[in-house]
């Protein structure tokens, strides 16, 4: 089923033509109302007539997460104050929220973004679908449920948390489609299984649409085998829209861009060069039809692969691959760069640890430690310490295989590490410059 068919199946020639437009709309929209992007423009000497091509597109400054927080928080909106009919924002917990808003023509588009997401991971208008993202100023919960109810879905928003209840109702209201962070996807499963709860039997999943933080396919395989659904991928982000900006059809061949929404590209991050398509690199986002808030350039951090190819589904909108790391997540340990990623994806993909670990690093007599807490799955290794011992020496040569470094492993008991039922998980803590 695919929601919008002349939108979503555009020729490639014909998409190309509507995004220039969009573009052109927005360079010169931005240039006239927003006074942080003609100061950047002016800067270099740009005027919106010299974007004649989406090649130009290189030409455009960027814009980072820092100029949404220079100029909260509302010097970057292309719209008065009185114009807006919703304003979100991100948490801050590293400084002032990222503060984004909306007119009522951005809310239609987004909720017509979001039907289009819902649709091709395989949801139905005949579904339940019951939200468990918390509800407020983060962006996923509300894009979701109007995208949801647009489709003609009957939608639960519960919010995040409250497990036992979450689970009370998917079994009493027949919910067949989960909403959550990966994460959380995966302890509720633990926690039905401590209840002696049969997923099969007692529960109507089938779907899930999982986002908001970076999960890897080991992670997916888990949740799929544990919840007995489909589970897909979704990308978006408050600074763009929300989410709505990509997601997966059910070929499960990466995520489809909504290319008459977004002009999305790739980057060296270290230059800010171009990428050609297919190349791994930075993703960077320009908006092309937002009135509130328009984009120019976002730097999202995000690493990924763009893939213009052919889908089997049918739709014409690129592809994205699965969120590979952030840039500004790697981890530097002695010259080596790591991702969080990679270690996910070597401890789920090991039997007889479970999903949820813990990556801490230090710092000693100036060398650079990684140490990785993980639980074991299987309560007899408590007083089995050759089983333990094995499993400890198996998990550190596929660390030290992969990442080229030697890890410090710890295997923890079940349940020992602290289960994120709220917002995003939290695995990294990087102690190099903790307080002596």
């Amino acid at each position: 089923m695919i929601w919008n068919q002349k939108r979503e199946c555009m020729p490639r020639k014909e998409l190309q033509a509507f995004q220039l437009e969009g573009l052109k709309w927005t360079v010169g929209r931005v240039y006239e109302s927003v006074t942080f992007y003609r100061a950047k423009m002016d800067a270099i000497g740009l005027k919106p007539k010299h974007i004649k091509t989406l090649a130009d597109v290189k030409h455009l400054p960027f814009m980072t997460k820092q100029d949404f927080r220079d100029n909260y928080p509302f010097n970057n909106f292309a719209v008065p104050k009185e114009k807006l009919v919703r304003i979100h924002a991100s948490s801050g917990t590293t400084g002032k929220p990222t503060v984004v808003g909306y007119t009522a023509a951005d809310l239609e588009m987004w909720t017509e973004l979001m039907a289009r997401i819902v649709c091709q991971a395989g949801v139905r208008p005949e579904d339940t679908a019951q939200i468990a993202f918390s509800y407020g100023l983060f962006t996923g919960a509300f894009g979701l449920h109007y995208g949801l109810e647009r489709l003609g879905c009957a939608v639960v928003p519960i919010g995040g948390g409250n497990t036992e209840k979450q689970l009370m109702l998917m079994e009493d209201f027949g919910t067949t489609v989960l909403i959550s962070t990966p994460s959380y996807a995966l302890y509720l499963a633990e926690r039905a299984a401590e209840l002696g709860i049969d997923i099969q039997k007692r529960l109507k999943l089938r779907v899930g649409l999982f986002g908001s933080e970076p999960w890897t396919e080991e992670m997916r395989q888990q949740i799929q085998d544990r919840l007995h659904i489909l589970a897909t991928d979704n990308y978006g982000m408050s600074e763009l829209i929300g989410p709505g900006v990509a997601g997966e059809c059910e070929s499960m061949a990466g995520m489809h861009i909504a290319e008459d929404h977004f002009l999305a590209e790739t980057i060296d991050s270290e230059s800010g060069e171009p990428l050609p398509c297919g190349a791994e690199g930075e993703l960077v986002f320009t908006s092309l039809d937002k009135e509130a808030l328009p984009v120019i350039r976002y730097r999202t951090k995000d690493i990924s692969v763009l893939d213009d190819s052919p889908c089997a589904c049918g739709r014409t909108h690129a592809r994205m691959r699965k969120i590979l790391g952030r840039s500004d997540d790697m981890l530097i340990i002695r010259g080596i760069n790591i991702f969080p990623s990679q270690i996910e994806a070597v401890l789920l993909s090991t039997p007889g640890v479970g999903p949820h670990y813990q990556i801490n690093v230090w710092r000693k007599n100036y060398l650079d430690d990684l140490e990785v807490l993980v639980e074991f799955t299987d309560d007899s290794m408590l007083d089995n310490y050759k089983k333990l011992d094995l499993l400890t020496t198996q998990l550190k040569e596929r660390l030290h295989n992969v990442l080229g470094i030697n890890v410090k492993l710890r295997l923890v008991e079940p349940h020992s590490i602290e289960r994120t039922t709220l917002g995003k998980a939290k695995r990294v803590f990087d102690h190099r410059n903790d307080p002596k």
